[in-house]
């Protein structure tokens, strides 16, 4: 079955250059975190890759991206695609809040991809890297769709500790899950702090091993049409807050769980998440990559391994 890995990239900076995190070279031939999630992507079997940015950075972002991902998927048979994220592509009759700068976070970006994306997806941070393992296993989970059950997604659950960075406080959504490994609720906690001995929220005691969701999920076409929905009714209840209220994807399908309407499969993954929250992470960045190709789980020129 066909299937589809979306990109957010729409956060990445208008200006590009070594202070862009999302264009930080972290691997031995200068690639950046994207490379490694777009070639695990391909290697568990997803055929379609969709970048969402925005039109301001389309140029740069073909050319230092873009367009060298089109040449190595083309060679494989895997199309790309483009969506575009906009601060003023609102539902009909909602008009744009004056003084509002910024567009309105995930599940708006997600929604740029109805009509592009019409198979099931997973949904990515371009600034993530998650491992091999969490997109073989979000891509067989998605080898089971049927259009019969179209409220059935799954999330990759990583472990709380293999998610915190060494120089500061991060947030994450913290997971809770039935008997049967399904989503029940998403905490999303700011501030999460490595300790000692686990993990610490603004003094409070994290459990280490709990599921955190990052933003990496499994999803049916049909969500599309649930997130249209969802986004008329966050303006709906906008108030106050129009200049930095944020409708953003675990918090709306924690609300679809509540009202009982899908059930998410927490796939559980032990891969060590990287990401540069900080500029000092881009060093272990780096040297966690490097240890990854030492291993052989890489190729030095990474996508050589792959069957053309």
């Amino acid at each position: 079955m066909k299937t589809t890995l979306v990109i957010m990239a729409a956060g990445i900076g208008s200006r590009f250059g070594g202070g862009i995190k999302q264009l930080a070279q972290v691997g031995p031939g200068g690639q950046i975190i994207m490379d490694y999630s777009i070639h695990d992507a391909i290697k568990a079997g997803f055929n379609k890759i969709v970048f969402i940015i925005r039109k301001d950075i389309e140029k740069d972002f073909r050319e230092i991206i873009g367009d060298r991902i089109e040449k190595l998927c083309a060679e494989r048979n895997v199309e790309v695609a483009y969506t575009f994220q906009a601060l003023d592509d609102l539902p009909q009759g909602v008009t744009l809040p004056e003084g509002r700068k910024k567009p309105w976070g995930t599940g708006q970006a997600v929604l740029t991809c109805k009509g592009v994306v019409e198979e099931p997806f997973a949904v990515i941070n371009a600034d993530d890297y998650y491992g091999k393992d969490a997109f073989k296993i979000v891509h067989d989970f998605l080898q089971d769709y049927t259009p019969a059950h179209p409220e059935k997604y799954c999330m990759a659950g990583f472990i709380l500790k293999n998610t915190l960075s060494d120089n500061g406080g991060v947030t994450r959504g913290i997971c809770k899950t039935d008997a049967e490994g399904y989503l029940t609720q998403v905490d999303e906690t700011s501030n999460i702090e490595k300790t000692a001995d686990g993990a610490q929220a603004e003094g409070r005691v994290l459990d280490a091993e709990s599921y955190v969701s990052m933003n990496f999920w499994g999803l049916t076409p049909e969500f599309i049409d649930k997130l249209e929905v969802g986004f008329k009714a966050f303006f709906d209840k906008l108030q106050g807050n129009e200049l930095k209220a944020e409708y953003l994807l675990p918090i709306y399908i924690d609300e679809l769980l509540k009202k009982g309407e899908v059930s998410v499969k927490v796939l559980e993954t032990r891969d060590k998440w990287f990401g540069v929250t900080y500029q000092e992470d881009k060093q272990a960045v780096i040297d966690a990559i490097h240890a990854l190709v030492e291993k052989g789980e890489y190729t030095k020129a990474l996508f050589d391994d792959l069957d053309a």
